[in-house]
């Protein structure tokens, strides 16, 4: 339920565990967790590089190499009440681009830089819609249209190395809705643009969202994009979610140091003293062997005895926020968020 609305799941995952092998040995990349996805939300997933953001993101439409990855046998990925976990190649084949698609943050890397834009949005219809090649270029220029790229029936015929990077993540974003996906997963979509065109991809991806009722799940280390776009936020450090609530929770009542560490760093207008942002000091965990306790003990200013030995429980705030603190624990010491926070 989030504003007193009864919202309709889309998307579970449960108990979900990943590790990769390395000549190091095995990374835990994502540790045990738990969330979901409402029909037509916006998700957030914010946290520092490494945090297990991407993994979490690619595991949903299985998209690890699987030479070198090991999921848990207790996970569960439900979508349309079947287990993706489970599904067979010709399943998955169905499932991504027609109900679950997936925009990456580095266009160059996914877009072929041999064949014309056009011929890489027709082939998503010919597959997943059996369009023929006629009908599916006609559905290509109203799709470059709608993603607001000018002249496009002559653009089809153009090669990706010909569009702009802000041109090429809206091409991204058309080959991703070309089948009307029921789910839309945008990894650091604004990575690497300028503000400006980071501002209109945005905003492109919310109008779409709002004519199609997509659900949409972000992942970025970017706070200024989960105060644009978020309906709910989960924050992710060292592979577990550690807090998650409303856009409204978490930025006017943050409960982890953690959050309030990203927060802090977030500049303010407010701000008119030209104090130095803050900097959160340290570095995240090695996952080859990560902590017993709570992973951020190391960095955390409020570490406890406790936070080193044993990992805290999940202490529910209200019926959407939820953080795994001790801090929150009825015996803790009574702490209050800081002071540069209050202008949230």
């Amino acid at each position: 339920m989030i504003g007193g609305v009864v919202m309709e799941e889309i998307l579970s995952v449960k108990n979900l565990s990943v590790s990769f092998n390395t000549y190091a040995g095995e990374v835990k990349a994502v540790r045990n967790i738990s969330f979901h996805l409402n029909v037509g939300e916006t998700l957030v997933v914010v946290g520092e590089s490494g945090c297990g953001k991407t993994v979490t993101s690619k595991s949903i439409v299985r998209l690890l190499p699987e030479d070198i990855t090991n999921i848990n046998s207790e996970a569960e990925i439900i979508f349309d009440n079947k287990d993706i976990l489970k599904m067979n190649n010709k399943e998955l084949e169905n499932l991504r681009g027609r109900d679950i698609s997936m925009i990456f943050q580095d266009p160059m890397t996914y877009l072929n830089p041999t064949m014309k834009i056009g011929d890489q949005i027709a082939e998503s219809l010919m597959i997943h819609e059996h369009m023929e090649k006629k009908d599916a270029l006609d559905k290509t220029v109203e799709m470059l249209e709608l993603v607001k790229i000018p002249n496009a029936k002559k653009r089809i015929n153009q090669y990706p190395h010909e569009f702009s990077g802000g041109m090429r993540q809206r091409v991204m974003i058309a080959i991703a809705l070309a089948c009307n996906p029921k789910i839309l997963i945008a990894d650091e979509p604004t990575t690497a643009l300028d503000v400006t065109t980071q501002a209109d991809i945005m905003e492109l991806i919310g109008d779409l969202q709002e004519k199609l009722n997509t659900s949409v799940m972000i992942i970025t280390h970017d706070l200024g994009i989960a105060a644009e776009v978020a309906d709910r936020i989960q924050v992710m450090y060292a592979g577990e979610i550690i807090e998650r609530g409303t856009k409204k929770e978490i930025f006017e009542n943050p409960q982890h140091p953690y959050t309030w560490a990203l927060l802090q760093s977030v500049p303010s207008l407010e701000n008119k003293n030209k104090e130095k942002l803050y900097s959160l000091g340290g570095t995240p965990p090695e996952l080859l062997a990560p902590p017993k306790g709570c992973a951020f003990a190391a960095r955390c200013e409020y570490c406890m005895k406790v936070c080193k030995k044993i990992k805290p429980p999940v202490t529910k705030i209200s019926d959407n926020q939820s953080v795994s603190c001790w801090l929150k624990h009825s015996l803790a010491p009574k702490t209050e968020m800081p002071e540069s926070l209050r202008r949230y």
